[in-house]
């Protein structure tokens, strides 16, 4: 019979919560690396499968995982061995569904290292200033849903609206099955292709857009534009007309520097400073995926960072 691919992952994440399940999602580079080393070509309990994306043999799941697995369309099979297409990682006290390693498919739903920094810093930023009750929180892109998601989770006593909303449908059942497992049952969802499909305005906008330029421009990574900030500065622009008074746009983005300069943040600034919206900018790390400085797109930037932009619309109480 049939499954949905939401409805198998809750089923899944729950039966994985049972277990103990936790795993920390790793960068690309690192996880190719570990599954290189000897005896990590088939695995051996539930991390290497849903983890680490190594092969398994029949016999390692029950049975109820096996069928949620092929009954949604989960599950690769090859001869004896079968590979899961979804991965679980943990962040927090939640798991969140997301796409098996290699992610090489163009609809592919991320999680990494860039998940972490994201939701430290929505997290930071709540507790510098909570959100008033009854706010709106929108999480523009958000792939599996972990920025809206733990803004609402860190905000409870606001009992905050949630609407999680992405362009690629396979993102958003992702981001449904999540939002189940960690209890968010009012969250909304909704395709967009950024701002296009969505009405009114937000106390809260979150974001953490692909930001490199990737070859094959899969949705989860290519960002556009000079040197992958083309989705970044969209979100800022876009965000100016749909943030409430008072409102915050919180962006977690990777910075590309040529000779010194931040492209982006020379993009970003005069742009606030048109519209009249105060705004804070850091770098968080100073130097995320080097290895794609041998692309030839990035033949004269010296690093990419990753950066935080907070931007906040006039009006409103005073924080």
């Amino acid at each position: 019979m049939a499954l949905s691919v939401p409805d198998a992952l809750v089923l899944l994440g729950r039966w994985l919560e049972e277990t103990g399940y936790r795993f920390t999602a790793i960068t690309p580079a690192s996880h190719a690396r570990v599954n290189a080393r000897g005896g990590a070509n088939a695995a051996g309990n539930l991390r290497d499968v849903f983890g680490w994306s190594r092969p398994f043999a029949t016999g390692l799941l029950p049975g109820n995982a096996l069928a949620w697995l092929r009954d949604s369309g989960l599950l690769d099979e090859s001869g004896h061995l079968l590979r899961s297409r979804v991965r679980f990682a943990s962040l927090g006290s939640a798991l969140y569904a997301h796409s098996a390693y290699p992610t090489l498919e163009a609809d592919a739903v991320f999680f990494g290292p860039d998940t972490y920094r994201f939701a430290s810093l929505i997290a930071a930023e709540l507790q510098s200033r909570p959100l008033g009750t009854g706010a709106r929180i929108l999480d523009i892109g958000c792939g599996a849903g972990p920025g809206g998601m733990v803004a609402a989770l860190a905000s409870p006593a606001a009992q905050p609206g949630l609407l999680l909303a992405d362009i690629n449908p396979r993102a958003l059942a992702f981001a449904r099955a999540n939002a189940a497992l960690a209890g968010l049952a009012t969250a909304g969802f909704q395709q967009s292709n950024l701002f296009e499909s969505l009405a009114g305005r937000f106390e809260l906008i979150v974001a953490n857009p692909p930001y490199l330029v990737d070859a094959g421009e899969r949705t989860y990574r290519h960002g556009g534009g000079p040197l992958g900030s083309g989705l970044s500065l969209r979100i800022v622009q876009g965000s100016l007309a749909r943030l409430a008074p008072g409102g915050r746009l919180v962006l977690y983005t990777g910075a590309p520097v040529v000779e010194g300069r931040d492209p982006f943040l020379d993009g970003v600034t005069p742009l606030l400073e048109r519209a009249g919206c105060p705004f804070s900018y850091r770098e968080i790390d100073p130097d995320v995926f080097g290895e794609e400085l041998d692309s030839p797109a990035y033949a004269d930037t010296e690093r990419i960072a990753a950066v935080a932009l907070v931007v906040t619309q006039p009006g409103g109480p005073a924080p």
